[in-house]
């Protein structure tokens, strides 16, 4: 790790903690500090169920339970157990909980303005703009991939999601039963694996590996929701799959691919991928792949 990046991030933190006021017990001026505030805005006008709001925030339980602890004295927020499974809880905000947010609100424009007020015109739009970026990066950073079973609901979510897609994107539209689909048990150990990357605790990709016996490794059903493009995750599951089919020993990867998907095709060749001869009988596949890579196996 470049120790003069680590040493920026250092100081990007420091500025940015002293300069938007979250080392104050009251932040924005009110009487709470910026945990509390932040869960008011979070809980939002619909309610939040606590374990996602936990699990969005990536706050320990602990914490997040005292925070609520101090927000139900004060009369802003009630948490109740759902009717039909008591273990769940959902935090709501009381009218009280509402102005305090809106208040919040106001006040959190009126900071941001304060933030852009004494730069000029150019200067408001770079800062703007790189403010934008960092989230952006930031983001993609707090995505995570796991290894899971293909009958997991967050996979099989992925998958019912990427055959939505691209039955509306393909020019013929898309059926299963006509495609070379994998097994779920080829997407398994050792026969394969199957990843899912998850933002905030929600899947918002997928990606799957065959190892066939005597052959090359194989990418397939890799998908990234709408909403999580933009954050290289593409790139970052072909990665992880390179590694991964190299620790078993293969030195070659291929996928195939439909020529809507452009920006999957231009991925590929960025990313090292050679256009080969047809090497299957896929229906929906008019461009194939293949990559050389170096092998690393395991012992």
């Amino acid at each position: 790790m470049d120790t003069v990046q680590i040493d920026q991030v250092r100081q990007f933190n420091r500025t940015v903690t002293e300069r938007v006021g979250v080392l104050h017990d009251h932040y924005l001026g009110r009487d709470r500090p910026l945990g509390e505030a932040r869960l008011l805005w979070e809980i939002g006008e619909e309610g939040q169920d606590v374990r996602q709001l936990r699990e969005r925030l990536a706050l320990d339980s602990g914490y997040v339970s005292r925070l609520l602890r101090s927000l139900e004295a004060d009369g802003l927020v009630t948490v109740e157990p759902q009717p039909r499974d008591k273990r769940v809880r959902t935090i709501r905000l009381t009218d009280a909980g509402r102005a305090e947010r809106a208040v919040l609100d106001g006040r959190s424009d009126e900071l941001a303005g304060s933030l852009l007020e004494p730069l000029n015109r150019a200067q408001r739009a770079r800062l703007a703009a790189a403010m934008a970026e960092v989230e952006r990066l930031l983001t993609a950073a707090t995505v995570t991939l796991d290894t899971v079973d293909p009958d997991h609901p967050d996979a099989q979510h992925c998958l019912r999601s990427y055959f939505a897609e691209i039955q509306e994107r393909f020019e013929t539209g898309f059926d299963p039963a006509r495609s070379l689909l994998p097994d779920a048990g080829e997407l398994r150990p050792p026969r394969g694996l199957f990843l899912v990357a998850r933002l905030h605790g929600e899947p918002v990709g997928c990606a799957g590996l065959k190892l066939p016996p005597g052959a090359p490794a194989e990418i397939k059903r890799m998908w990234v929701a709408p909403r999580a493009r933009g954050l290289g995750l593409g790139r970052r599951f072909l990665a992880e799959l390179e590694t991964q089919a190299a620790q078993q020993g293969r030195d070659v990867l291929r996928l195939d691919t439909n020529k809507t998907l452009t920006a999957a095709i231009g991925l590929y060749h960025s990313s090292g991928f050679q256009e080969v001869a047809a090497f299957n009988d896929e229906p929906y596949a008019h461009h194939w792949f293949e990559k050389r890579i170096s092998t690393t196996p395991f012992g």
